[in-house]
């Protein structure tokens, strides 16, 4: 596990560098949100970024070694959910540990993105061949359908759109990419034509309305879409540099507009409404740039890894990154569905903290041990 001779001048101290910046910068505007959350968020930034150093120095293929046991661990923590998982606002998602709350579906993400890269690995020679893809598709859709029944959707399809991108860097052939998009498109538009119809049982009726107030928002005005709305309104007060960090004026008003409680969940689902009010448009770039630093980092370092695994996890944790913070800024600006992602590094929730920090550790390990 510790036996390889790594050269520190591999270690990439930039994407290092960026993650602890932006986890530093998620403690600060999580605090501005709620400030009763700040030091447990701290504390578990502090423990993450250790797990962090320590994995980065584990072998990555060790770690793969373990696959099918993380596979089946995954499965069995996913169905204790199921029936002795904790519940709120309708959904049964957590684990009640005593001294905090787990949610084993962050940890689905990093397991499945191994799992596949190595399955991948495994199959290189046959990986194009419909037993194989039934097999990988079957494998994948068990702790998926366990998710979507908590229910879970926007995480559900977050790594639904992970496996993807991992799949297809693994080498998917392209006819079959093009035969699949032929497919989905016409099934989409039966699929959003079906929800809308009596007595439907694909979806629960919030997941329903939620696709429905993005389609057509001013019908929901009143109703789902005034979160959303009420975020952009927060965004765009901080106009260009933003109030400043714990500002609480607007011009005249002795309250910002995240502080009204028009926003709920700040400091999780709608933490760039914080970021855009108190640190405004300038503020907002900057912490998107950081992200995107983070994913061009993975994707560089998948570029050079010695082998099929470490280049697709190094992909997936990039696309991890990369989606969820798009879904997540897209919701708080209203350019997609109302969803419950948090923004990766930045968002309060310990379980998705660790398993981003775990994810960039292992990611780093790969690049210790790139080809050149």
């Amino acid at each position: 596990m510790f036996r390889e001779k790594y050269q520190l001048k591999n270690y990439n101290w930039i994407l290092l560098a960026v993650v602890v910046a932006v986890c530093l910068l998620g403690v600060l505007f999580i605090n501005s949100a709620d400030s009763s959350y700040t030091k447990k968020q701290l504390v578990g930034v502090i423990a993450c970024v250790m797990i962090l150093l320590f994995l980065s120095f584990v072998n990555y293929n060790y770690i793969c070694s373990f696959s099918n046991i993380l596979y089946g661990l995954n499965i069995l923590i996913l169905l204790f959910v199921k029936f002795f998982g904790v519940g709120a606002n309708g959904a049964r998602r957590w684990l009640n540990l005593g001294f905090t709350r787990l949610q084993p579906s962050e940890f689905s993400k990093l397991i499945m993105i191994i799992f596949v890269a190595v399955f991948i690995q495994e199959h290189e020679d046959d990986f194009n061949e419909l037993k194989t893809l039934v097999k990988l598709a079957a494998l994948c859709a068990i702790p998926l359908l366990l998710i979507v029944a908590e229910p879970d959707l926007s995480t559900t399809l977050d790594l639904t759109f992970i496996l993807l991108a991992v799949i297809f860097v693994g080498g998917l052939n392209s006819k079959l990419i093009r035969t699949c998009i032929i497919i989905f498109v016409p099934l989409f538009a039966i699929f959003i034509w079906y929800i809308q119809t009596p007595n439907q049982v694909l979806l629960k009726d919030y997941q329903v309305t939620r696709i429905m107030t993005f389609i057509n928002p001013s019908a929901y005005a009143d109703t789902t879409a005034y979160q959303q709305e009420n975020s952009v309104m927060a965004i765009g007060s901080g106009q260009l540099y933003g109030k400043g960090l714990n500002n609480n004026t607007i011009s005249d008003v002795e309250v910002t507009v995240t502080d009204t409680g028009l926003v709920s969940e700040q400091q999780t689902d709608f933490i760039f409404s914080v970021v855009g009010e108190e640190v405004g448009f300038v503020g907002s770039v900057i912490l998107i740039v950081l992200l995107a630093v983070i994913v061009i980092q993975c994707l560089i370092i998948a570029s050079r890894a010695k082998n099929i695994s470490g280049r697709l996890i190094a992909t997936g944790v990039g696309a991890l990154i990369g989606f969820q913070s798009f879904i997540n800024i897209g919701v708080a600006t209203q350019l997609l569905p109302n969803t419950g992602l948090p923004l990766p590094f930045v968002s309060y929730g310990l379980t998705s903290l660790l398993s981003l920090t775990a994810g960039i550790g292992i990611v780093l390990n790969v690049g210790l041990q790139r080809h050149y």
